[in-house]
């Protein structure tokens, strides 16, 4: 489903990402862990084309992209790519229904009457089905973050990239948005995860892949990263980890 090969990206004199190379396939959950400033975050924007990289390739079902890409291609991309980031950038003057049918309405071109129903069992699987004329800052954190989970959603992408969902929350929000993109895993949704939340790393990813300096330290199933890690790096982050 998506293929990376030798990703790099600078800025300025500083190399964010040093020809990272990973896999994920249809149906996975790659859960991407390490410390910051491993350019975690860098590479999820890279993969959905918000960052533009200097060499290497991202390809997501079959869509290529090069350093050199142009809008069309951009445009390709992100009907098949959807994103959550960490903070929820719901659309204020909307109520929650309507933030979810924005997407099907401008990007598929559908009509009110034809995106709500769609959007309402949405609401539903994401518990806010009765929050649906509410405005985003009369929800909790963990309330708007599903609302941007069940918006993203709308658009039916190939693939949705995680970074560090639940790092604004409280442990009661954040366990609340777990258990959805938990119950997303199951239904065989192909997920990257950027994660500080090592249980669910180890719980829900099918695999994990340490990033540290910018590069990939190291790539296995959960109970090989957690229980065996093979390098020194992923040693180290996983102390740390504990201690925090």
């Amino acid at each position: 489903m998506i293929t990376i090969t030798s990703l790099v990206k600078q800025h300025g004199d500083l190399t964010v990402l040093s020809g990272v190379s990973l896999a994920v396939a249809r149906g996975e959950v790659a859960a991407i862990i390490g410390p910051s400033g491993g350019g975690k975050s860098t590479l999820l924007r890279c993969v959905n084309g918000l960052e533009r990289f200097q060499s290497g390739e991202i390809e997501v079902d079959g869509t290529r992209l090069s350093s050199g890409a142009d809008a069309s291609v951009l445009r390709q991309l992100r009907r098949k790519v959807g994103m959550v980031f960490q903070q929820f950038h719901l659309f204020p003057n909307m109520t929650v229904l309507g933030n979810v049918t924005a997407g099907p309405r401008i990007v598929l071109g559908q009509t009110r009457e034809q995106a709500e129903p769609a959007a309402l069992a949405l609401l539903e699987r994401v518990g806010l089905k009765e929050k649906r004329d509410a405005r985003p800052e009369q929800l909790s954190g963990g309330q708007q973050q599903r609302v941007a989970i069940a918006r993203t959603l709308a658009v039916k992408p190939e693939a949705i990239l995680f970074d560090e969902p639940t790092s604004a929350l409280d442990p009661q929000m954040a366990n609340e948005v777990l258990a959805v993109i938990t119950d997303l895993a199951k239904s065989g949704q192909t997920m990257m995860v950027v994660t500080h939340a090592m249980g669910f790393a180890k719980q829900v990813a099918t695999t994990v892949h340490v990033m540290a300096a910018g590069a990939v330290a190291e790539s296995g199933p959960p109970g090989q990263i957690f229980e065996a890690p093979q390098t020194d790096a992923t040693q180290m982050f996983l102390q740390q980890a504990k201690m925090t």
